[in-house]
């Protein structure tokens, strides 16, 4: 097998040194495993070499962005060959004519929001990794970030892939228009599943016109209930927010304890409020989505008229990771998702958690979508606390579910949540997913251990 690797990843785009093997055993989940090797592909062709033999041989395939996930999706748990596309990092097409861009998977975010800005568009899923976080790992976890609840996820902005199977066929799926019903729709379905059905080594992505305006206003409230009741009120009216962020009383005590975010000291919430739109609509979708923030318990609204104050007032959002690393470096971070008319129970009963189980929760993230990053801070050196965060989270999840809700929005389930995906999915579906998963990779060879429980 060694020597096969050898003359399918010539010189350095093989690694089987374990020091070095060990640098790509993890992700950001804070899980590691070691596998067996690590290939650097430069072209579809060698990876579906490699996919046949490893699926005659029943050795597990990896693939690996830059290791953002923060749910273990690229840790090889089982071993086998770790697939980095680092090396794959071209930008095949841009064609603003047609409004979309060809890519290899290991394309930064940001490198083709530069390369599509020079042209006047951008590609709208922006996760918070943005600057590192490769394409492929988009793809493969539908990543979307903030603008996520006007311009949609990764799944609405894409149009194709070309996609190596468990078996080392290449498939091509989708098209290069905006519309196309011919056959199944196998780039969504491959889009959001983490390798474990197809390995991604080029997308068709949408691109759209960048906004020619765009406003920023804060809204600050007495509690969580009134933001999140005045989040829904924005959701109602007609203009979408590009962005809707939230932070909770629990944030914004953690941010005054680290910097001065200029609030009001009886602040208990905080919805950071974007919008993109033409010149001439902004002004009139501005004053009707701050109508809409004016709800009860709303202390204040404001707009920012330049630069400064954009910044000044995005500070408080801006401190808040830092302040989150200092005070728990090993907190639990969960992303949930509930409808948005149900963020005021989902809040309350946070709450209730926290107190039944004495552990400080923190939440914020993109309320526009219901999308909440729940934050348990805790010691993970005393065994109470794990103990009783983990009976937290299962109570978390319940929750989540009884609201109709979902276990997650964008972190994806890799080794962290799939114990708890057969809550949200019956057994007839998930029967059908494993028959799918059996069809692209009979050897089950693709990221085992992940996703499925």
């Amino acid at each position: 097998m060694q020597k096969t690797l050898a003359r399918l990843f010539p010189g350095d785009d093989l690694i089987l040194a374990p020091a070095a093997r060990l640098a790509y055993g993890y992700d950001n989940s804070q899980r590691q495993a070691m596998p067996e090797a690590v290939v650097f592909p430069s072209e579809t062709g060698q990876l579906a070499e490699l996919a046949a033999l490893c699926s005659e041989e029943g050795i597990p395939l990896v693939g690996r962005g830059r290791g953002t996930g923060t749910a273990g999706a690229a840790v090889p748990v089982a071993g086998g060959i770790v697939v980095s596309f680092e090396r794959m990092a071209r930008i095949l097409e841009l064609d603003p004519a047609n409004r979309l861009a060809r890519v290899e998977p290991g394309v930064s975010n940001r490198a083709l929001q530069q390369a599509a800005g020079e042209q006047g568009f951008f590609w709208p899923p922006d996760p918070t990794s943005a600057s590192v976080c490769t394409l492929g790992g988009n793809l493969a976890c539908n990543a979307a970030g903030p603008r996520a609840v006007k311009y949609g996820t990764c799944r609405e902005n894409t149009l194709g892939l070309v996609a190596v199977t468990g078996e080392g066929r290449v498939l091509h799926t989708g098209v290069r228009t905006t519309k196309g019903v011919v056959g199944y729709d196998l780039t969504r379905l491959i889009i959001g599943s983490e390798g474990t059905l197809a390995l991604i080594t080029e997308a068709t992505l949408k691109l759209t016109p960048l906004p020619e305006a765009r406003a920023t206003l804060q809204a600050v409230y007495r509690d969580m209930q009134s933001a999140a009741a005045a989040v829904s009120a924005i959701m109602a009216q007609p203009v979408t927010p590009s962005a809707l962020e939230f932070m909770d009383g629990g944030a914004l005590r953690l941010v005054r304890e680290h910097s001065d975010p200029g609030l009001p000291e009886s602040a208990g919430a905080l919805l950071m409020i974007e919008l993109e739109e033409s010149q001439v609509a902004l002004e009139a979708a501005s004053e009707r989505v701050a109508r809409a923030a004016r709800t009860p318990g709303c202390l204040e609204v404001s707009r920012a008229r330049d630069a400064g104050q954009v910044a000044r007032l995005w500070q408080a959002r801006k401190a808040l990771s830092p302040a989150l690393r200092k005070v728990a470096p090993k907190k639990i971070n969960e992303d949930v998702v509930v409808p948005v008319s149900r963020m005021p129970d989902l809040i309350e009963g946070l709450a209730a958690l926290g107190r039944e189980y004495g552990i400080t929760i923190v939440n914020f993230g993109h309320a526009g979508n219901g999308n909440i990053h729940v934050n348990l801070l805790i010691d993970p050196e005393d065994p109470r606390q794990q103990e009783a965060a983990q009976q937290c989270l299962d109570s978390l999840f319940d929750l989540v579910l009884a609201l109709g809700g979902t276990l997650s929005g964008e972190h994806g389930i890799g080794l962290v949540k799939r114990r708890f995906v057969d809550r949200e999915i019956d057994a007839p579906t998930l029967a059908l997913m494993r028959a799918i998963k059996e069809q692209f990779d009979p050897a089950g060879i693709l990221n085992p251990g992940k996703a499925l429980p």
